[in-house]
């Protein structure tokens, strides 16, 4: 067995808190949402937006898995991506009026917490190659742009199940800090859009059209760029089966 010093092992440990530390901020966020500040609550989903793009890269280089491995840093982390991507967002929905109300503003706000649990409790939901299957629960993202762009009830409620039926829809998304094709290229944009998230909400409740234009543009190359890479795997699949049979 191998040792490791405690340097690493106190490494990994702190690691672990970071990652914990968001069930912490997704609780400030509901709090803030009830409490009508709905800036801090967006400028809090941005600090959990970092703070799940940045773990995995540390847990990785602290090898979380050799110096602790009685610990499931995994399954943390989807506890507290569950809190963070799709509790604490349809919250701050609730909150700031952007679901219709009565039994359909109920149904819609039960849409992304049902289809996530789904989701989350999927062996697959991360594939081998590592793409996430399904829309991934973005639901924070749903949220920003409702309240920063002003989008009414019946624009929020008709995402809420359009997305909430492409959680079952096999398409590859593109997991920005670990699928290898275009990985740089995909981190490079995916840190714009964290850039253009931080000026929108300064510019909020006005955001400047082109840097609206800016961000949403990087929401089209994401959902256009796992839809290709979903077709163009499934023909190369097709095609070594076709190989295979001909053989």
């Amino acid at each position: 067995m191998e040792n490791f010093s405690w340097r690493l092992r106190l490494a990994g440990a702190a690691v672990h808190l970071y990652t914990a530390s968001g069930s912490v901020l997704g609780l400030l966020i509901v709090l803030a949402a009830i409490e009508g500040h709905v800036e801090t609550a967006l400028w809090l989903v941005l600090a959990t937006l970092f703070i799940d793009g940045t773990d995995g890269m540390l847990a990785r280089r602290a090898r979380v898995k050799q110096t602790i491995p009685w610990f499931d840093g995994a399954r943390m982390d989807d506890i507290v991506d569950y809190l963070t991507y799709v509790f604490a967002p349809v919250v701050l929905l609730w909150t700031t009026d952007r679901l219709p109300g009565g039994a359909i503003g109920w149904v819609l706000a039960a849409l992304p917490l049902l289809a996530s649990c789904y989701q989350f409790c999927r062996v697959d939901a991360k594939t081998d190659d590592h793409y996430f299957l399904g829309f991934p629960s973005y639901w924070n993202v749903v949220a920003f742009y409702a309240i920063v762009l002003d989008v009414g009830t019946t624009g929020v409620g008709i995402a809420l199940a359009v997305l909430t039926v492409l959680v079952f829809v096999p398409v590859k998304y593109v997991y920005p800090s670990r699928t290898r094709l275009l990985r740089s290229l995909n981190l490079a944009l995916a840190a714009t859009w964290l850039v253009s998230y931080a000026v929108l909400l300064v510019q909020y409740p006005d955001p400047h059209p082109v840097v609206v234009v800016l961000s949403l543009a990087y929401l089209a190359y994401y959902f256009g760029v796992s839809t290709w890479l979903t077709v163009a795997g499934s023909r190369r699949r097709a095609g070594s089966a076709e190989a295979v049979q001909r053989g």
